[in-house]
Formats: structure tokens, sequence, C-alpha cells
């Protein structure tokens, strides 16, 4: 933790982190929004983005083999995009307030075989190294059917190499569940937020679990350093990976195609809002950073992340991005948004965030049970809390100050709120995450 003298420097510098110390929800809109959508010093573009969609494609014929579940979208992890009129009317009478335009649920809780938002980038970085080590064993040819990588002779070449990622609990599911079914040996080191029963399914699906008292920081710390010590180990680092953004990224082809299919336009005159829960920043910023490749100045993405783990705002606020973390300045990074417990954000994608994101608000516990509880009754959609996060931006953004400043016509937007997991949650667990936002 800073000295009492640090931190109030930083204080009188940004009046904004004396609520955030304070633990009371913020918002917070982002000065250096670049209105050309394309980050400077960042190497990736739109053409990266379509050669990974490329890859999910090379895989779908595995995926649909190996995966039951994907065998009706034809191999392709994509999850459905629901109107939430009903949820809509709950929140405008809760607050008292319009929520002008119509408001969207892009439902990355029910993903195939992972039921969160982490499939999209876990699975890409796995599936992706393992093409390199087969391409270079001589095994395949990117012209090749990839159901091949269903056979022994994949699996006898994988079990040579080792798979390690530091994890809450999401991004472990994802990499360790695609990992061990190619055959790699995986291990996911977990922090103490980490839900038991995820840990259970982990070893279940045949992943080493390896627990941590500590937070993300310490797990991701200890993974990277163990699973770099071994000549054929590969870390998944969510701190730093251009591979699970780029993975992460492709969910814009998908959403314009949808988008399209609803026959929603995005202009001028129809905004999109997108809402998107933050933990490390590596998948919202990666959302957003494929969403502004084809929406440009009208699309505006909204960060969410917990009074108690404010990573990523603690971060673009200071200019300090992945230097500072949450506990520096005394806040515990003890939420029950366990997929939100970061306390340092990614240093990859905070670079390419803080040009692209319109803002960023905190939230308390409470009030996600709360939210939780409002989906279920009103849509009979159920998600974790972390996922309930993005519910209550559009009457947080509407209220604002952001869309006068932005002269922005919200009579025609379309607001998205990311659900981001729940689909794997036992029932008895969202039972309990039910009756508490009931309360």
């Amino acid at each position: 933790m800073f000295s009492q003298q640090r931190i109030q420097e930083y204080e009188r510098k940004y009046p904004l982190l004396k609520e955030m110390i304070a633990l009371q929800p913020v918002l917070w809109f982002n000065p250096a929004e670049n209105k050309k959508n394309h980050p400077q010093g960042v190497s990736l573009d739109k053409q990266d983005m379509h050669d990974a969609e490329q890859l999910w494609k090379r895989y779908a014929p595995f995926l649909a083999k190996e995966f039951p579940e994907t065998k009706e979208a034809n191999g392709m992890i994509e999850s459905p995009l629901r109107k939430i009129a009903h949820m809509k009317e709950k929140l405008e009478h809760k607050f008292s307030s319009k929520i002008a335009g119509d408001m969207y649920l892009k439902c990355d809780n029910e993903l195939a075989v992972a039921g969160s938002i982490k499939a999209r980038g876990g699975f890409f970085e796995v599936l992706h190294y393992a093409e390199n080590l087969a391409l270079e064993a001589g095994l395949i040819t990117k012209e090749d059917s990839y159901e091949a990588f269903s056979n022994q002779t994949f699996r006898d070449l994988f079990k040579q190499y080792t798979i390690g990622v530091g994890s809450t609990g999401n991004l472990g599911l994802s990499i360790g569940i695609m990992s061990a079914k190619l055959g790699f040996n995986v291990s996911v080191y977990m922090s103490a937020d980490a839900k038991q029963w995820k840990k259970d399914l982990l070893r279940e699906k045949g992943a080493t679990v390896h627990e941590f008292e500590g937070d993300f920081s310490k797990a991701i710390t200890a993974g990277r350093q163990q699973t770099l010590a071994d000549p054929k180990g590969y870390f998944v680092d969510d701190e730093d990976s251009d591979h699970l953004f780029l993975g992460y990224s492709t969910a814009a082809f998908r959403l314009k195609k949808q988008l399209e299919e609803e026959n929603i336009k995005v202009d001028e005159e129809h905004p999109l809002f997108v809402y998107l829960p933050c933990g490390v920043g590596g998948a919202p910023g990666g959302i957003t950073f494929g969403l502004k490749q084809l929406f440009g100045e009208h699309v505006h993405c909204f960060f969410v992340e917990p009074v108690q783990a404010p990573s990523v705002l603690l971060g673009l606020l200071t200019g300090e991005r992945e230097k500072v973390s949450v506990q520096d300045f005394g806040i515990s990074n003890r939420t029950e948004a366990d997929g939100l417990a970061v306390g340092r954000p990614s240093k990859f994608a905070t670079i390419i965030s803080e040009q692209l994101i319109s803002g960023i608000y905190t939230i308390e516990d409470e009030e996600l049970f709360q939210l939780l509880a409002m989906l279920a009754d009103s849509e009979d959609i159920y998600v974790e809390p972390s996922a309930a996060a993005g519910l209550v931006g559009p009457v947080k953004i509407l209220q604002s100050s952001y869309i006068e400043e932005h002269h922005i016509a919200t009579e025609n937007a379309t607001h998205i709120v990311w659900a981001t997991g729940g689909g794997l949650v036992p029932e008895v667990d969202m039972e309990h995450f039910y009756q508490k936002g009931k309360e």
C-alpha cells in the first residue's frame, strides 16, 4: 500500500479517486477517447480480426465433433442476442427514468462448452497454439479438415506440452476444458476468490488446479513463473496477450450479423451503446476494439467494475495503467463478482482501451444481486453476479452529461448489455444468488 502522503498527492491530482477509495460508486468519462477509432502505437488491425475469424472457421469441424452442443451452430461458439423489453420497464420503474431506445442482452452466459465470455479468448488462444504446433510438426495444413485434431496422433504431440493460466475462475475453465480436450497437460493457478465448483469442474475435465491464498495477481505471477520454467510450457497471460484479445475481438463480426438480422442500424441517428463487465480488461477491451473497427464513432463502449476492484479505472484515471493496483490505495479487491476480482489491469489491453472506451462506472455487490434477480423475474434469464453489472448502464449513461457533451441523438439508440457468464453455475448456487437479490 502507498504511504498516506502519496495517496493524498494522487487525490489532489485526481479528485474522483477520493470517492473510489471511500468505495462510492463513480462514473468516469474518458478524456482521451480517440474518435479515429484506431489506437496509436498498436500493431493490431481489422485484418488481424479477419485472420482470427478464419481460425475459428478452420476449427469448426473439430469443435462440432468434440463438443456436440456446438453441432447445431456448425461448430461455432456463439451466443444469442435477446431483446429485454420487460427488464427495461423494470429499470425505468426502479429508477424513475426513461431509457431512450431498445435494450438487448448479449447472452455470453449461454456460450457453448464454457458458459462465459472467456470462451471467446481462452478457446482461441489454445486453438491458435495447437494449430502452430501441428503445422510445425507437419501434421496438417490450413487447407485440411481440422476434424483431424481429434486423432490420437495430435494428442500424442500435444501431451508433450504444458499450458498454464492464472484465473479467478472463468478463463481457467475455458483454458482447462479446451487444453485437456486437445491432450495438453494443463495447470490452472486459481486465486482465493475462485468458486469451489469451478475448481471441481476443472479437475473433472482433466486439468490440474493449484490453489492460492492470495488474489489474482499472486495466482497469475506464480502460474507464469512455474509454467515458463518448463521448456515446453506455454502460459496464457491474461495481463498481456494479443491472442486472447483477438479472440474476443471477433465477437464484433458476429454481433454485426445479429444486428443486421434484426434490422438494427448503427449510424449517427442510431447510436449503439455497449456495457461490458470488466476484470483485467482483456475481454471488454477486445470486444471494444472489434466494435470500433466495424462501427467507428457510432458505438460507445462503457466498462463496469466493482467498487472493491476498480483496477482498469484506477490505471486509466492515474495514467499509470498496470503499474498501480487497487491495494496500493487500500481498496480490498474482495467482491462477490469473482470474475471481476482483479487488482491490476492488463498491460496489453489497457494501452488500447484507454484510447477507445467512452467511460467506466463502478457498482456495489448488493446492486449486482438486485439486478440479477430483476433479470430472472422479468426475462427468466439467470446470470452470475458479475454478468449483471452492465444492466444499469443505460440508466447511468442516459442520465449523465455524456449524451449532451457528445451531441448524441438517443431516440433510436440500441443498448447492449453483455452478460458475461453463468451458464455452468450449479443450480443451487444460482438459487442462492437469486434469493440474495430478492432479499
